[in-house]
């Protein structure tokens, strides 16, 4: 069964004349490229009384993307495009929900495939860009989810502007998502509850090349408003050490009629890393309160240091702090293999039955991108993942991850 979609043509809703010397950039600057994803998921469930003793998935992903150029001329036009396909290569109702496949409501059977295409319009003058359409945006407030085969996407308008040197202005307003593993465009949200929109302003300014700072402020309506403010340095320390530092502070509040109830949420994180050659240690730390959960939207993921491979730590009340090393083996003349370790610790979570919850996280990534010949840039991942909890949560999974991803150039 083929699950498909599409957005109505937007080249002809713009209404424009473009004589061939205009469509010169359109053409010449335009590129395109095709993302192969193979992804096994298996998920071993370890908690008493799970309601099932595994979720174990293989499929293939394509994604084709499109990117034109600009028109000349004072108001440069273009186009891009992205499509999206996911086949099953091997499921079944008693091992589905992964993320890999959606499955089907009532036989709850994994589809054989499900697909996407979306277009956006986009409209760029002077160092502002307008894009109307499909979006894939990367912003604190808003970052689309891209840990399956396909990616999420939104739909709406975004507005990124750089006139001010140093500055750049992100602005929009988002309506509808669709899921990593879904081929439906659904009204935007967060949890169960649906909002007509999601609007967004911010932008970060690079005070100097080792210091940035950033406000954004987002409003899904009737549901909730979110502010947030960061801070990023890097400090070179000498000797080949360097300090990079990444400060985060979100404040969370209920809007309007409150459709998802009480939102009360302040969420402070932040990661310290220090990098020497081939390695990186670094150190995060979380401090939640307020109410409720840290809210993020449908469709996408939180911005947060603790944002891990299989738990995001955002529970009401959450502390959480984490340890992580990095190696890339290019320092012993490995160029393409790397190695990631990380455990993150929760505390202190609000759960039905007290303010004590508790849960931890260990990752282990191991990588090689293979560096010449004909599969030069194919790349090989294997995730470990080992997630405990106790104190009234009750989730206990041993996971592993097999990825191998190739993009290819078209052109």
């Amino acid at each position: 069964m083929t699950y498909f979609r599409s957005n109505a043509p937007l080249l002809a809703a713009l209404g424009l004349a473009i004589s061939p010397v205009a469509m010169a950039g359109f053409i010449e600057d335009s590129k395109g490229s095709l993302e192969l994803r193979n992804h096994y998921l298996n998920r071993d469930f370890r908690q008493s009384g799970a309601p099932q003793a595994k979720a174990e998935e293989w499929g293939q992903g394509f994604t084709a993307r499109l990117e034109s150029g600009f028109t000349e001329g004072t108001v440069g036009v273009g186009l891009d495009a992205i499509g999206e396909l996911g086949i099953k290569l091997d499921s079944s109702r008693d091992r589905r929900g992964t993320g890999l496949l959606p499955f089907g409501p009532t036989s709850h059977e994994p589809v054989d495939d499900y697909s996407e295409l979306g277009l956006t319009a986009k409209l760029r003058a002077s160092k502002s860009t307008l894009r109307l359409g499909t979006l894939q945006p990367t912003l604190p407030v808003v970052t689309y989810n891209d840990t399956r085969l396909l990616s999420a996407t939104f739909q709406g308008g975004m507005l990124t502007s750089q006139e001010i040197d140093g500055l750049t202005f992100n602005g929009g307003r988002l309506t509808r998502a669709n899921l990593r593993d879904s081929s439906s465009r659904d009204d935007i949200g967060y949890s169960a509850a649906t909002s007509d929109a999601f609007d967004f302003a911010g932008g970060s300014y690079a005070i100097n090349p080792q210091l940035a700072v950033s406000y954004y402020y987002g409003k899904l309506e009737d549901i909730y408003r979110q502010q947030f403010v960061g801070l990023v340095h890097s400090l070179p320390l000498g000797g080949g050490f360097s300090l990079r530092s990444d400060l985060r502070y979100f404040d969370s509040r209920e809007d309007g009629q409150r459709r998802a109830g009480v939102i009360d949420n302040r969420n402070f994180n932040g990661m310290l890393s220090l990098s020497h050659g081939g390695h990186r240690l670094s150190t995060g730390w979380q401090s939640m309160s307020g109410d409720s959960a840290f809210p993020f939207l449908n469709g996408g993921d939180p911005y947060s240091v603790n944002l891990v491979t299989f738990n995001t730590f955002t529970r009401a009340e959450e502390d959480a702090w984490q340890l992580r090393y990095d190696y890339d083996f290019v320092a012993l003349g490995i160029p393409g293999l790397s190695f990631m370790t990380r455990y993150v610790d929760g505390r202190n979570a609000r759960t039905a039955t007290g303010d004590h919850g508790e849960e931890w996280e260990r990752d282990s990534d191991l990588v090689y991108v293979v560096q010449s010949g004909p599969l030069k840039n194919l790349s090989l991942r294997w995730r470990n993942v080992t997630f405990r909890s106790g104190n009234g949560l009750t989730t206990d999974v041993d996971e592993n991850r097999l990825i191998l991803g190739y993009t290819l150039a078209l052109w």
